[in-house]
């Protein structure tokens, strides 16, 4: 049976309609590809804790969370993901590059001239598309 990890994400729009996005580190996993803001949950969270451990972990801001976005489930070749995207609000903090590469606030018509993991782009159809993709 295949490896199966649970990744939150936090959709974060400021009121101009820009998304935030992040760069993964060079040294990371699917290195330099741009996502979502978030992580892998541990068993013994909910998708909310981790998701504000994760935000504060990467980038020292602390988020408001709200409904669940969109859910993708997704496999790689070593393992499947089921990614779950929230609605978040940042609370406090500026962005601190702690464990992410760079940062993009960027228009939704312009989120596909960003690299991103499989799980993170069928996300950004299912955004832009209202469908999945």
């Amino acid at each position: 049976m295949m490896r199966r990890i649970r990744v939150v994400a936090a959709m974060i729009r400021r009121d101009d309609g820009c998304y935030l996005i992040t760069q993964r580190p060079p040294h990371a996993t699917m290195p330099l590809l741009w996502e979502f803001p978030g992580g892998r949950a541990e068993d013994s969270e909910t998708d909310q804790d981790a998701l504000a451990r994760e935000l504060l972990e990467e980038m020292a801001i602390e988020v408001e969370i709200g409904g669940q976005a969109l859910r993708v489930e997704h496999a790689y070749p070593e393992y499947e993901i089921d990614f779950r995207v929230y609605h978040c609000r940042i609370k406090s903090g500026d962005i601190q590059h702690v464990r992410v590469h760079d940062h993009r606030w960027v228009r939704p018509e312009d989120l596909d001239s960003f690299e991103f993991p499989g799980a993170d782009a069928r996300s950004m159809d299912m955004l832009l598309t209202g469908k999945d993709a």
